[in-house]
């Protein structure tokens, strides 16, 4: 630990800072020199992952005032700036009122978030990543198969009653993240229903927003969750559905062929604490959250960067 002086308050008695001198939390200031004057969080968007990210949002801010007729004040803020205060509450999962000062206020902050999630930007800028990535990793940029599975998760405190159910079979209240993922773990769709709508439901949800978004896929992988009602549908929607189950008489734990995929994207995106438990009010907002949990994933795959960790401390 160091211990110093600050420097902008001279008129007042000196003011202890602590400083984290272990690196944890301390990134490399270099690779953020595009807008940051401060020290950057260990969430905020490098040079490198902010270029394939900016165009979008540039194009954005130009159709809104274009709409707008030019009419107001210009806008006051710069969106990386944006981005990154949203990716802070999703990674360390703050409330938005607990966003650091040196970000813009939380209003601003939470008034963009819902603007883009209504947009459509967040799931733009998945799909956007998602081919990127796979064209990095040698493979085709829309995929031809895909892992679906669920999760159910407890809400958080204020979240309506009218958005969540009981799942019985692991008896949680809360709600329900299906999830399909290509082969590589990279999101394709997630539906946040109550946790009490069956798999079956969730999943012939996905198949059919799978059939319209990607007409390239034809086959999915599920495991004995998921009935003959959503294998006879997938056969409706030209996606030829296989069901994994365990060997009989298997005892103890055994990794699945193909399921482990969507498994450990699970994982990925419970390392963002803000998903650890759904805090958002609305369904549509939740979803928004996994997509930038993925955008920040998938963004640190393309360039090669890591998040820190105690681990790299």
């Amino acid at each position: 630990m160091i211990f110093t002086s600050h420097p902008n308050l001279p008129h007042m008695s000196p003011l202890v800072v602590i400083v984290n001198a272990w690196g944890l939390g301390n990134p490399d200031i270099t690779r953020y020199a595009g807008s940051m004057t401060t020290r950057p969080y260990s969430s905020d968007l490098s040079d490198a992952r902010w270029a394939p990210i900016e165009p979008t949002l540039t194009t954005w801010r130009a159709d809104r005032q274009r709409q707008g007729l030019d009419i107001g004040r210009p806008p006051g803020h710069e969106l990386r700036t944006i981005l990154n205060a949203i990716l802070y509450v999703d990674r360390t999962g703050v409330p938005w009122r607990f966003l650091p000062h040196d970000f813009p206020p939380w209003q601003t902050v939470y008034g963009y978030f819902a603007a883009w999630q209504r947009d459509g930007i967040f799931a733009q800028l998945n799909g956007l990543l998602r081919r990127l990535v796979r064209t990095a990793s040698g493979r085709r940029a829309e995929p031809s198969a895909t892992v679906v599975d669920s999760q159910s998760i407890k809400t958080a405190v204020g979240v309506p009653l009218a958005t969540q159910g009981t799942d019985p079979a692991k008896k949680i209240v809360g709600r329900k993240r299906t999830i399909a993922t290509d082969t590589l773990g990279l999101l394709l769709s997630v539906p946040v229903t109550a946790a009490s709508v069956h798999d079956n439901t969730a999943g012939m949800h996905v198949l059919d927003q799978i059939a319209a978004a990607h007409p390239t896929i034809t086959k999915a992988w599920v495991d004995s969750g998921y009935k003959n009602a959503m294998v006879e549908h997938g056969a409706t929607r030209g996606i030829d559905v296989e069901v994994f189950t365990r060997q009989p008489g298997q005892r103890g734990f055994k990794v699945l062929p193909r399921r482990w995929v969507v498994e450990r994207t699970l994982g990925w995106i419970m390392l963002h604490r803000r998903l650890a438990r759904d805090h958002e009010a609305r369904p549509d907002r939740s979803e928004a959250m996994i997509h930038l949990a993925m955008i920040d994933i998938m963004s640190r795959r393309l360039t090669k960067e890591s998040a820190p960790t105690w681990r790299n401390a």
